[in-house]
C-alpha cells in the first residue's frame, strides 16, 4: 500500500531531489544560524531534518501541517541577515496556527527553488485531495506509525499497538477476530489491500447503520422516496428535498447500480453525513450572504489588541507575521502602538516594556500586501499614537506612501455624513482611527497644530500601568499631553478617536463619525448599568472595546458580553489560544469570514432591547434546543504515552444573553478514544438565538486534576443545521484535527409556553 502522497511524489523532479536531503541552514536569530540535514520522506508527507552532530536525535513535521512557504527575506529574523544571505537564497515555511515559522537558507538558489516549489507542490496536492484521498493518506499514516520495523507487514502484536495508538482499547479476543478476516492470505500478517479491509471492519458505524435502519425498508438501500423522508423528517428540509435527495445519491453514492436505480447505500448514506453539507454549521451561511450596504455601526467587526505581539505584553516578541496572522483570520481591525525609534524612524512595540521593536513601515508594507487577501471589506487601523510631531509626520508620509490609493483620505463624494457609510462602500479601503483635529465639517478652516492628548485609550486605567512595573518617569511620559500634527490628522476621516463623557452627552453632541474606546471593565459596567443605552449608543456610533493593562500576559475577557450590547470593535489578543477566541472565530466563520457580521435587525434600530431583560422586546420568541450527542470518532491523544488512551467526554455550552447563559456535559467514556458511544440528550432554552454561539467542547475526563482538552467546534446558534450532523472538531489552536469528529442530532423548535 501506498501512500497518496507518495505516489504523487514519484513522478515529480523537485520532490525526487527533496527526498535525497540537502543540507539547508535553520535560523533562529542573527546569531542562531545552524546547518540541518532536510529529507522528504518515502511517505511523501514528512519532512525529516537533523544535525550533522545529534547523533540519533531528529525532528520531523507534515506537509499538512504548513500553510504557505515564503520566498526571500519574509520574516524579521531573515531579514536581520539579509547582508549576510541575499533573498534568492532564502525562504520561510509558515505552519497553520500559532507554531513558529521555520526560517531557511539555501546553500544556492536552484536549492532554495527545488524546495520552495516542491513543498508548494506538496501543500496544493494535499488541499485538492478528495475525502477518499484523504481517508487513505490518514489509513496509510497510522499503518507507518505501527509497522515497527517496515517491512510493510504489520503482526498481531504491531496490530495491538496500532489500536492502542488509535485511542481505543479494544477486547484482544474483538481484535484477534478482525485481524484473521481481515488475514485472506492467511500468513499471519496483514499487507496492503489486507489493512484497509481491517480499518474497515474496525470503523463500521454501528450509529449511522442504525439511522439507516430507521428509514430503510429493506435495511440494505435507501430509495429516492425514502431518502426524502429522511431529509424533510429529521433534517428538517422543506419544499426542496425530492430534489436535494437526487442530488445526494449522484454526489455520494459509490455504487454505479444503486445509481442507477436511484438509490443510496449505507457506505453513500455515511459520506453524505460526514460531508461539509451535513455539517452543523449550514455552508450556506459560510458563504457571504448578509446586506453589506448598511452604515458600519450595524456590523460586529472582527478585531485585534496589541495586534504586533507574536506572545505576552511585557516580553514578547513584536512581528510583522502577527499582523499577517491577523488578517488571514479575517481581522478587519488592527492595532498599531506607536512609538519615536531612532534615525528619525517611528517604531511599534508595547511601551516601558521589554517588548522587541518593528519598524512602523514595515508594518504598514505588511499591512498594503495582506490588507485585503482574506476580505475585500475595509480594515480599520487603530493608532495608539505616542510619536513626536516630527515622527507624526514621517507616519503620515509613509501612510500616505505605502498605502496609495486604500488610504482613505476624505469623505466619500466629499459630503460630511449624517450616518457612517457601509463596509460595500468602504471595500479595499484602509480607514486611520485616531485622533483628530476638529471634526469634518470644519477641518479645512483649522490651524496646523492644536494641544491634544494623543493616546488612543481614553479610559485606561492609571493602576494598570503599575502592573508592568513602569517608572514615575514612564508615567509621567505617559500621561503628558503631547502634539498632534496637521498631516496626521488630517487622514483621519470616519473614526475620530473621542473620550467618552456619557450617553445623553453622545445622544446630544457626538457625530456619527466620533468613536470611543472603552477598557473592559468600563465597558461591562456600563453594559450591566445601562445596557438598553449602550445598544443604542452603538447603532450610530461605533465603540472599540480593549482587554485592560492587567492582563500582562495578554489573556482576553469574554468578548460576547459586549455583543450583547452591540460593541462593534471587541479586540482580543489574538495571539492567545482559548475560549475567547473560539467565540471570536465562532461568531465570525460566518459570512465568508469577510470580518463583518450584521448585527440583529433589533439592535440596528430604536427597538430599546435590553440584554437584562429579551421578553421585553417586540417579537421575542424563545427557543428549545435539544442535542442527542451520539458518538466521536477518531478523538486526538492528549497523553502521548504509547498505552494511554482517553476518557472523553461532551460540553455544550451557550453564550448569549445573560439568562442564556448555560453548560450541559454527557457522562464519561472509558478507555475510548476511537469510537465512543454517549447516546445522551442536552436540553437548553434560548432567549435571544440572534446573539447565542454554541461551543461543542470535547475533554479527557481526570477524576483526580483538571479535565484535559481535546478539541472543541463553536458555531452561531442562527447557522446550525438541524438533524443528523457531524461536528468537525479544531485544536486549541482553531486548526482542524483529521477525521476527528462528533455525532449529534440536533432539533430546535419553539417554546408553546412561557419559561
Amino acid at each position: 500500500m501506498e501512500s497518496p502522497q507518495s505516489l504523487f511524489a514519484q513522478g515529480d523532479k523537485d520532490l525526487q531531489v527533496m527526498k535525497a536531503g540537502a543540507m539547508l541552514r535553520k535560523v533562529k536569530s542573527r546569531s542562531w544560524k545552524k546547518q540541518r540535514h532536510f529529507r522528504l520522506q518515502e511517505d511523501g508527507q514528512t519532512i525529516w531534518y537533523k544535525s550533522r552532530w545529534a547523533g540519533t536525535g531528529h525532528s520531523t513535521f507534515s506537509v499538512a501541517d504548513v500553510d504557505v512557504v515564503r520566498e526571500g527575506h519574509q520574516s524579521e529574523i531573515l531579514l536581520s541577515i539579509a547582508d549576510e544571505f541575499p533573498a534568492d537564497l532564502c525562504f520561510t515555511l509558515v505552519f497553520h496556527g500559532r507554531r513558529s515559522n521555520l526560517d531557511l537558507v539555501a546553500e544556492s538558489p536552484s536549492e532554495a527553488q527545488v524546495w520552495i516549489r516542491g513543498v508548494r507542490k506538496l501543500i496544493q496536492n494535499t488541499e485538492s485531495m478528495n475525502d477518499k484521498e484523504r481517508l487513505d493518506q490518514w489509513i496509510w499514516d497510522w499503518f507507518q506509525k505501527a509497522d515497527k520495523n517496515k517491512d510493510g507487514r504489520m503482526n498481531f502484536k504491531e496490530v495491538r499497538t496500532l489500536l492502542k495508538m488509535m485511542n481505543v482499547d479494544m477486547n484482544e479476543e474483538y481484535a484477534l477476530r478482525l485481524f484473521t478476516m481481515a488475514d485472506k492470505s492467511e500468513s499471519g500478517c496483514l499487507e496492503n489491500e489486507e489493512f484497509v479491509q481491517f480499518y474497515k471492519m474496525l470503523t463500521e458505524r454501528e450509529d449511522v447503520w442504525r439511522v439507516f435502519q430507521d428509514y430503510s425498508r429493506d435495511g440494505q438501500i435507501l430509495t429516492l422516496a425514502e431518502l426524502e423522508d429522511f431529509l424533510k423528517q429529521e433534517q428538517q428540509e422543506g419544499e426542496r428535498s425530492l430534489e436535494h435527495a437526487q442530488e445526494l445519491i449522484d454526489r455520494y453514492e459509490p455504487s454505479e447500480n444503486a445509481k442507477k436505480h436511484g438509490a443510496m447505500s449505507i457506505d453513500g448514506f455515511q459520506m453524505y453525513l460526514v460531508s461539509p453539507e451535513s455539517a452543523v454549521l449550514d455552508p450556506q451561511l459560510l458563504a457571504l450572504h448578509q446586506d453589506m450596504s448598511q452604515p458600519l455601526s450595524h456590523y460586529f467587526i472582527c478585531s485585534s489588541h496589541n495586534t504586533y505581539l507574536m506572545d505576552d505584553q511585557l516580553r514578547g516578541q513584536s512581528s510583522q507575521e502577527a499582523y499577517i496572522q491577523a488578517l488571514k483570520r479575517g481581522c478587519r481591525c488592527v492595532e498599531v502602538d506607536c512609538w519615536d525609534g531612532p534615525n528619525g524612524e517611528p517604531v511599534v512595540y508595547h511601551g516601558h516594556t521589554f517588548t522587541s521593536k518593528i519598524l512602523f513601515r514595515d508594518v504598514i508594507t505588511t499591512l498594503a500586501e495582506y490588507a485585503f487577501k482574506v476580505s475585500e471589506f475595509p480594515v480599520i487601523l487603530s493608532l495608539e499614537n505616542h510619536c513626536s510631531m516630527e515622527q507624526q509626520r514621517v507616519m503620515a508620509q509613509l501612510l500616505d506612501t505605502i498605502l496609495g490609493d486604500t488610504l482613505l483620505r476624505a469623505p466619500l463624494d466629499r459630503l460630511v455624513p449624517q450616518e457612517l457609510p457601509s463596509p460595500q462602500d468602504l471595500k479595499r479601503k484602509v480607514l486611520l482611527k485616531a485622533k483628530k483635529i476638529g471634526g469634518l465639517e470644519e477641518s479645512e478652516t483649522l490651524t496646523d497644530e492644536v494641544t491634544d492628548e494623543v493616546s488612543d485609550e481614553d479610559e485606561a486605567d492609571p493602576k494598570s500601568l503599575s502592573a508592568e512595573n513602569l517608572s514615575a518617569e514612564a508615567l509621567h511620559l505617559n500621561d503628558k499631553k503631547s502634539k498632534l500634527s496637521r498631516e496626521l490628522s488630517d487622514l483621519v476621516v470616519y473614526c475620530k478617536s473621542v473620550h467618552f463623557h456619557s450617553f445623553e452627552y453622545s445622544r446630544l453632541h457626538s457625530k456619527c463619525y466620533e468613536m470611543s474606546s472603552f477598557s473592559e471593565s468600563k465597558a461591562r459596567k456600563l453594559a450591566k448599568d445601562t445596557g438598553a443605552e449602550f445598544v443604542r449608543h452603538n447603532s450610530r456610533q461605533l465603540s472599540r472595546v480593549y482587554p485592560s493593562g492587567m492582563r500582562t500576559d495578554s489573556s482576553n475577557y469574554n468578548p460576547q458580553e459586549l455583543w450583547n450590547v452591540g460593541c462593534q470593535i471587541v479586540a482580543l489578543n489574538f495571539q492567545t489560544a482559548g475560549l475567547e477566541m473560539d467565540l471570536n472565530d465562532g461568531l465570525f466563520s460566518q459570512n465568508g469570514c469577510c470580518g463583518y457580521v450584521l448585527k440583529p435587525d433589533f439592535m440596528r434600530n430604536d427597538d430599546s432591547f435590553d440584554p437584562e431583560r429579551p421578553q421585553a422586546r417586540n417579537g421575542y420568541t424563545s427557543l428549545r434546543l435539544s442535542i442527542q450527542v451520539i458518538s466521536g470518532q477518531q478523538l486526538p491523544k492528549v497523553n502521548q504515552k504509547e498505552g494511554s488512551i482517553v476518557d472523553p467526554l461532551v460540553r455544550v455550552e451557550i453564550y448569549g444573553v445573560f439568562q442564556d447563559q448555560a453548560k450541559q456535559e454527557t457522562s464519561y467514556i472509558d478507555n475510548n478514544g476511537f469510537n465512543p458511544l454517549w447516546n445522551e440528550t442536552l436540553n437548553f432554552i434560548v432567549h435571544v438565538p440572534e446573539l447565542a454561539l454554541v461551543r461543542f467542547v470535547v475533554e479527557d475526563y481526570d477524576k483526580a486534576s483538571r479535565n484535559d482538552f481535546m478539541g472543541q467546534f463553536t458555531v452561531p446558534f442562527t447557522c446550525i443545521q438541524p438533524g443528523y450532523r457531524h461536528i468537525h472538531l479544531l485544536s486549541k489552536d482553531g486548526t482542524a484535527i483529521p477525521l476527528s469528529s462528533l455525532f449529534v442530532n440536533i432539533k430546535i423548535s419553539e417554546l408553546t409556553t412561557e419559561v
